[in-house]
C-alpha cells in the first residue's frame, strides 16, 4: 500500500525548501510534512524531492580558484589581444558581448537587446538599457562602435583583424541603437559577435589595466603569467548573477600539479586534463570529471598540390587506412567523439549527422595505394606534440600501413617551431584547430580557396560560391542544406582527414555546480565563473 499526501499543494513545496534554505532540521520538517497530512514513507519522499530541487538551485556566496594550463607574461586584459585560454576566462569575467552562444550553439543576445537585417548586409543593433561599467559609466551605442572599430585599427592588433574587417560601417543611431554595414552579406553577424575577442569596452579606453567592463566582477587584481582575481559586481545587470563572492584564476602547467592542487583543496577546478593525470583522481570521494566536444581536432594534411597527395587515389587510400575507433580508443584514450573529415562538430547545429565517416578499410586502402602507384614506397608523415595526440595518431597510421605494405616515415619534430616550419608547408603533417562558432568562419579560414590556413590547399569554385550564398542568407533552413553540402565536399574531396572530434576533461571539486557543455570550448566557453555556484 502506498502512502498518500493529503491536500498537500506546489505552495507546501515551497515552503518545505524554504525551511531546507533556513537550515530546518529533519524533525522540524517531519513534523511540517505530518501536519499538512503526510505519513512518515511519504513525508520522505517529499524531503528528497525538496532537497534535490535546493541542490539544484544557485546559492551566493563563496570563493572560487581555478587553475589553468597556460599562462604567459603577455597575459591581457584587452579582449581584441586575448590569446590564451587564461585571457579569455579573464575578459569573459570582467567583460560582456552583444551576443553569446548557449550550451546548445544556439546564438543568444547579451548586450544586444536584438540585432535585425533585411539583407544581413545593413545589421540594426538595439542595447539593453540600464547597463553600466564597473566606473558607472552607462552603456551607450558610442562604446560599441568604438569597440568594434578598434579591430580595424592596425595599430591596436586584433587578434580577430580579418574577421572584423568585413564590417565596414558603423553609426550611432541614438544611445541605445547601432548600425553595423558589412562590405557582403552575412547571416553570421550575430554569432561572429559572440566570439570572446567582441568583448564591449568604454569609449575611448585606452588603458585596460582596470578592466573596465559591464561584466559580472570587477577587477582586484591582475599579475600577468601568475594569477587574476575579481570580486563580484554588486551592481550587475542580470539579476541575482554572479553567485560568487570571488573568483581566482591561476596557472599550472603540469597536468599531475594541476591535479594534486585540486586533491589539496589549493584550488576548487583543474581545466583540462591529460587522460594520463585522470587516473589521479580515480574512485576519490568528492571529486568529478566533465567533458566537453565542442569542435577541437586534430587533423592530417596532405597537401594537394605537392607530391604524394597530387595523386588522388593516394589520399584516398590515407582515408580507408585511418582507424578512427582505434584512434580514439587509444590515442586520445576515449575522449573524443568520431569524426568525418570535415570542421563542423556536433556540437554545432549546422552539423551533418548524415554525413558517415569512411570506414577502417585496408583493403581499399592498399587497392588505392597500388593506383597511385606509391605502394611501398617511403612517405614522410611529420607530427609533433604541439598537435595535440598527433605523434600517437601517426603510429596508429603508420602501423596499418605496414600491414598491407605502404611505408609512412614518421617524422616526430619539436614542439617549438612547429607551426612555423612545418604546419602548412609539409607534404603530409598534422594540425590542431581550435572550435569556431561559426562553419562560414571554419570555411573561409581553412577551405576557400584563398584561405590564410588552407591546410590542403583545397581549391574549388563550387565551394567558394556555396559559401557566399549560405553567408548572405537569412534562411535557416537553406543555410543548414548548404552547409551540409560544404561538409561532404570537404570530407570527399580536400586532402584533410580529422579522425576525431577532441573531447576537453576538468576536473573539479563535487561542490562546484552549474558547468554546463559550451561550443565555444572548456569552462563553459571559457565563461564558467558568471555561472557556477559552491554548494555550502
Amino acid at each position: 500500500m502506498t502512502d498518500k499526501i493529503t491536500n498537500w499543494t506546489s505552495a507546501d513545496d515551497a515552503m518545505v525548501e524554504n525551511a531546507i534554505r533556513r537550515g530546518a532540521s529533519r524533525r522540524e520538517l517531519l513534523k511540517m510534512l505530518l501536519a499538512g497530512g503526510s505519513a512518515v514513507a511519504a513525508g520522505s519522499v517529499v524531503l528528497g524531492r525538496a532537497t534535490q530541487a535546493v541542490a539544484a538551485e544557485p546559492v551566493s556566496g563563496g570563493n572560487f580558484k581555478a587553475a589553468g594550463w597556460s599562462s604567459s607574461t603577455a597575459d591581457t586584459l584587452d579582449p581584441a589581444k586575448a590569446s590564451l585560454s587564461t585571457d579569455y576566462v579573464r575578459c569573459c569575467s570582467l567583460y560582456n558581448r552583444l551576443t553569446f552562444l548557449d550550451k546548445d550553439g544556439v546564438t543568444q543576445m547579451e548586450l544586444a537587446e536584438s540585432f535585425d537585417s533585411k539583407d544581413a548586409k545593413t545589421w540594426t543593433v538595439k542595447l539593453r538599457k540600464g547597463v553600466t561599467f564597473h566606473d558607472g559609466k552607462d552603456l551607450t551605442a558610442d562604446d560599441v562602435v568604438f569597440s568594434m572599430k578598434r579591430h580595424l585599427d592596425p595599430a591596436v592588433g586584433s587578434k580577430v583583424a580579418k574577421i572584423a574587417a568585413q564590417m565596414t560601417g558603423f553609426k550611432a543611431v541614438d544611445k541605445s541603437t547601432v548600425e553595423i554595414t558589412l562590405a557582403d552579406p552575412n547571416a553570421d553577424l550575430p554569432t561572429i559577435l559572440a566570439l570572446h575577442h567582441f568583448m564591449i569596452v568604454a569609449d575611448g579606453t585606452t588603458d585596460f589595466s582596470k578592466g573596465n567592463g559591464t561584466g559580472a566582477f570587477v577587477l582586484q587584481t591582475f599579475e600577468p603569467g601568475v594569477r587574476s582575481v575579481v570580486t563580484k559586481n554588486k551592481n550587475y545587470w542580470k539579476s541575482g548573477q554572479p553567485y560568487l563572492d570571488s573568483f581566482e584564476f591561476i596557472a599550472i602547467s603540469d597536468d599531475s600539479a594541476r591535479v594534486n592542487a585540486l586533491l589539496s583543496g589549493d584550488i576548487n577546478f583543474a581545466a583540462a586534463i591529460n587522460p594520463r593525470a585522470m587516473k589521479l583522481i580515480g574512485g576519490q570521494q568528492g571529486f568529478e570529471l566533465s567533458k566537453t566536444t565542442s569542435g577541437n581536432y586534430t587533423d592530417l594534411n596532405i597537401r594537394l598540390d605537392m607530391d604524394p597527395g597530387n595523386k588522388a587515389d593516394f589520399v584516398t587510400g590515407m582515408k580507408y587506412l585511418v582507424n578512427r575507433e582505434q584512434i580514439v580508443k587509444s590515442a586520445l584514450r576515449g575522449l573524443g567523439e568520431i569524426g568525418n573529415d570535415q570542421p563542423v562538430s556536433p556540437a554545432n547545429i549546422f552539423h551533418n549527422a548524415d554525413l558517415k565517416p569512411k570506414a577502417f578499410d585496408p583493403d581499399k586502402a592498399k587497392f588505392h595505394f597500388q593506383k597511385s602507384g606509391l605502394l611501398g614506397q617511403s612517405i614522410p608523415v611529420v607530427a609533433s606534440d604541439a598537435a595535440t595526440s598527433s605523434i600517437d595518431m601517426a603510429v596508429i597510421i603508420q602501423a596499418a600501413g605496414a600491414d598491407i605494405g605502404m611505408k609512412l616515415d614518421v617524422q616526430r619534430v619539436p614542439s617549438d617551431g612547429y607551426w612555423d616550419n612545418y604546419w602548412l608547408k609539409a607534404p603530409v603533417h598534422f594540425g590542431n584547430i581550435n572550435p569556431r562558432p561559426t562553419p562560414d568562419i571554419l570555411f573561409s579560414l581553412l577551405y576557400a580557396s584563398n584561405a590564410p590556413w588552407n591546410e590542403s590547399q583545397y581549391k574549388s569554385e563550387k565551394f567558394d560560391k556555396l559559401m557566399i550564398e549560405a553567408r548572405a542568407s537569412l534562411d535557416q533552413a537553406k543555410r543548414k542544406e548548404i552547409y551540409g553540402q560544404m561538409q561532404t565536399m570537404v570530407s570527399e574531396e580536400a586532402g584533410t582527414i580529422i579522425p576525431a572530434y577532441i573531447s576537453n576533461v576538468d576536473a573539479l571539486s563535487s561542490k562546484v555546480k552549474g558547468l554546463e557543455a559550451n561550443p565555444l570550448g572548456g569552462m563553459m566557453g571559457y565563461a564558467m565563473a558568471e555561472y557556477l555556484w559552491l554548494e555550502t
